[in-house]
């Protein structure tokens, strides 16, 4: 059994929808569970919607209109999801009413954009002659906590999931992203849901693969936007992909592929438009050789903190004194550096920094600084193979970048740097050419 998750941008009309039931038709023998996204750009609509909502009546025309395109598209009834596009109005209306949006209506309202597209897609398979059922995440057995918009699964949820689809004939399109809690609230399962609930699934039911279908050839050795000649990676270790998430990269968010690799369940990730392309391979461990560098990420946006005490000398309590004030402002901080007397900081938080930057000019001297991006080369074998650290810094002086921190995972499968976000393409690009050819 394999899963498939496929993500908006795969079921944006009915032709990509036509290519997907192609896909699935091919490896129909593996016992598929399909596990799909909201159609592309309709969750950012509901959302915005609901938020208009506070302030007035609105109209979901623009839902009602781009699904009808996608029915007609494929033939289907045009009726087919009146009785959920009545819901989402009465629900905005509702809003409108009691002017309140909480975080359980939100995850509501947001739940309507699998709920649609799952019903679409089962319905476009049964036209097609693959007799297939769209079933809703927590009919399956998936249960969460009740932290709306980003809940996570309850262990009851494996085994109830395992059950559920052991009795399911016809082919399973799951809704990706949402399910209930033990009182019968929707939640949402945060960033990359779909992918979640697409590791759930694949953990609850054994499968011998999870793949993530979406519009690139896999992981990428840098960002094409910016490198052209990038190449997809063709394997990387679950620690590989965690780091590449976290500085920006378009892989899988390390969260998600939790349930997966506690079983040792392979992600796979694929293109619907190359779909021979072998992608890339998420694995639990390391493979064995291979190049120094997987790939190249970065993370634009940020801002640098420098903190200046000669309290900090030989004193204890400073360090925690300082994040303690971090953490009363909500600020997440990204890279660290110290010397005896100062802590430079980096966040890339979109909260105003200056309420946190006063409460530290209490005890210390505080400069900040802004537009700055963070580089991040990430792979097994920095800590393997001698010479990476020196390669990459007389690249960015043949470059004519200047950096400004310098940061080594205590892994060792990463060397994160800061540069003016003006010297971001220049240092990818040079960076590149050194590790890739």
């Amino acid at each position: 059994m394999i899963v498939m998750k496929f993500g908006g941008t795969s079921l944006d009309d009915a032709d990509q929808i036509r290519d997907v039931i192609d896909l699935v038709r091919a490896r129909l023998d593996r016992q598929p569970v399909l596990v799909v996204s909201a159609h592309a750009g309709i969750t950012n609509t509901l959302d915005r919607l609901a938020k208009k909502a506070l302030d007035g009546p609105v109209d979901i025309e623009e839902i009602r209109v781009r699904h009808a395109e996608i029915l007609a598209g494929l033939g289907l009834a045009k009726d087919l999801l009146d009785d959920l596009l009545e819901e989402l109005a009465s629900l905005l209306t509702g809003i409108t009413l009691v002017k309140e949006l909480t975080a359980r209506s939100l995850d509501y309202i947001h739940s309507f954009g699998e709920r649609l597209s799952s019903r679409v897609i089962a319905a476009a398979f049964r036209k097609a002659g693959i007799p297939a059922r769209a079933l809703l995440a927590w009919d399956l057995g998936l249960v969460t906590d009740s932290a709306f918009g980003a809940a996570n699964p309850r262990k009851e949820s494996y085994p109830r999931i395992r059950r559920s689809l052991e009795t399911v004939t016809d082919l399973p399109v799951v809704t990706g992203y949402i399910a209930k809690d033990r009182d019968g609230n929707i939640t949402t399962l945060g960033r990359s849901g779909s992918d979640f609930t697409a590791a759930i699934v694949g953990a609850a039911v054994g499968a011998e693969e999870i793949q993530i279908w979406t519009d690139v050839d896999g992981v990428m050795s840098a960002d094409p936007r910016i490198v052209p000649g990038a190449r997809s990676v063709p394997r990387l270790s679950f620690h590989e992909a965690s780091e590449l998430a976290y500085y920006g990269a378009k892989v899988i968010h390390p969260s998600t592929m939790i349930p997966a690799v506690e079983k040792g369940i392979p992600l796979r990730v694929l293109s619907t438009l190359e779909p021979d392309h072998p992608g890339t391979v998420i694995l639990g461990e390391p493979g064995d050789g291979g190049s120094a560098v997987k790939s190249i990420a970065q993370k634009r946006g940020l801002t640098l903190i420098n903190v200046v005490s000669t309290r900090m000398l030989l004193q204890h309590g400073f360090m925690a004194r300082l994040f303690e004030v971090f953490a009363r402002h909500e600020i997440v901080v990204d890279m660290i550096a110290t010397s005896e007397i100062s802590v430079s900081i980096t966040t890339d938080s979109r909260r105003d920094v200056t309420p946190c930057v006063r409460e530290l000019e209490d005890f210390a001297e505080v400069e900040v600084e802004r537009d700055l991006a963070i580089v991040c080369l990430v792979g097994e074998g920095i800590r393997t193979q001698p010479g990476v650290t020196a390669r990459i810094f007389t690249t960015l002086k043949d470059a004519g970048v200047t950096t400004r921190m310098i940061s080594v995972g205590a892994t060792k499968i990463n060397v994160s740097f800061l540069v003016d976000e003006e010297h971001v393409e220049t240092s990818v690009t040079a960076l590149h050419g050194a590790f890739f050819g």
